[in-house]
């Protein structure tokens, strides 16, 4: 049988071990990405609460509410540094081991979080609680599509990352509501149980891939030197920019221009976050199809979109109608820029994956700055999405370049092998 087996092709070899490890769980893949999809959910659930959250902290602690924009800021800059080195360092760990320690992490940094007893404590927390959210995006994508055939790893990876989408639908109001009726630590209290629950169901549902290949901090730091990583990058901070431009300031947006009563408003944001949700998912599927075309498509819809809101938001009916679209179409493109990602990394995919979301989370420093700015100027309340539609441009702009210099790095490899 071994000489048989040597005498294999090493693709078909690759293949029988392949068709091993996902034979090992009898339960199929389903669970286990639902398992990891649970962290996502925590996660988008902190992220997202604070803004909602923001008076209520910021007069608990003696803080402003300019003062308390620090502790959002904080988070962010948490999960720019977090992304890059924990998945680094945690290379050669088994990735299970390591979503698991990561869910940890997050579940600690969150009640922390909720018994700050300063507000400078509070903002130490909040830093805390974003270094986990990048390299746990990184980790669950590449083991999520280690446990599916190779065309079925973008849908698999919008599958984990549809706890984030879920989120802003079912997380963010929920905890809102638990923090204004219960006060605010309470929401963050509510993160660190989701955190909990998701290393239950991580150990439990999420097999052992024995045969995984596991990383090393010099193949990780490798993904650092390919062009087709900081491009791919640069695509998602300019490209998801304008969306965040528009949802930083949409409270306002919608109550001063659209005529919606303030209690109305997270309403809208469960339309933006249903239609995150459908755009996941969407875009899963056609990225198994055409990943650059609909990576060009979502950032093309997504200007037209943001033109729309800027100039229907009068209407609540359109403004609605808009922000949904505007949801769907950037997010359709997550699942095909996190695959490329990980692809452009080559031998450190973890760390291309969890650039990923150290990349978005530039981008909504790029688009919340963007919008303060023309606000700052006078300029309007819908200004911010106006002139955020270069955003996306931009984003195409950096995806063409990312093809040619793909075609170009092809046919010299071409070449070389002629």
């Amino acid at each position: 049988m071994k000489k048989f087996a040597d005498r294999l092709p090493h693709s078909a070899t690759r293949s029988a071990t392949s068709s091993t490890t996902h034979e090992r769980t009898t339960r199929g893949p389903g669970p286990a990405l639902f398992a990891m999809a649970l962290g996502g959910l925590a996660i988008g659930t902190t992220e997202f609460a604070s803004m909602g959250l923001l008076p209520a902290f910021a007069a608990d602690l003696g803080a402003s509410v300019p003062e308390a924009g620090t502790a959002i800021s904080a988070y962010a800059l948490g999960v720019v540094v977090g992304a890059p080195a924990l998945a680094v360092l945690g290379a050669r760990w088994p990735r299970k081991r390591l979503i698991l320690a990561l869910a940890a992490a997050l579940a600690l940094a969150n009640l922390a979080s909720a018994f700050a007893p300063t507000f400078g404590a509070f903002v130490a927390t909040r830093f805390l609680a974003g270094l986990p959210h990048g390299a746990y995006f990184g980790t669950a994508s590449v083991l999520a599509a280690s446990l599916v055939p190779r065309e079925r790893r973008p849908r698999a990876i919008a599958t984990v990352m549809s706890g984030l989408m879920i989120a802003n639908v079912v997380g963010v109001p929920g905890a809102t509501w638990l923090g204004q009726s219960a006060g605010w630590p309470a929401a963050y209290v509510a993160v660190a149980a989701i955190s909990l629950v998701t290393m239950a169901a991580v150990w439990w549902l999420v097999p052992d891939v024995r045969s995984e290949q596991r990383g090393s901090i010099v193949g990780e730091l490798s993904a650092l030197r390919r062009g087709q990583v900081w491009i791919t990058m640069a695509v998602i901070a300019t490209g998801f920019g304008g969306s965040f431009a528009v949802y930083s300031y949409i409270t306002p947006v919608l109550t001063e221009v659209s005529g919606l009563a303030e209690s109305a408003v997270p309403l809208a944001l469960a339309v933006f976050g249903i239609g995150m949700t459908l755009g996941n998912q969407v875009g899963g599927r056609l990225a198994e199809i055409a990943p650059v075309r609909t990576i060009a498509a979502g950032l093309g819809s997504a200007t037209v979109a943001m033109a729309v809101f800027a100039l229907t938001a009068a209407s609540a009916v359109t403004a609605l109608v808009a922000l949904f679209a505007l949801a769907f179409t950037t997010t359709a493109t997550t699942p095909a820029l996190a695959t490329r990602l990980m692809d452009a990394g080559r031998e450190g995919p973890t760390l291309g994956a969890a650039l990923h979301h150290a990349a978005f989370n530039v981008s909504n420093a790029i688009g919340a700055a963007l919008g303060g700015v023309v606000l700052a100027a006078g300029w309007g309340w819908t200004a911010p999405a106006a002139v955020a539609t270069v955003l996306p441009l931009m984003g195409l702009a950096a995806l063409a370049v990312a093809v040619r210099m793909e075609r170009t790095e092809h046919r010299r490899d071409l070449a070389l092998a002629a």
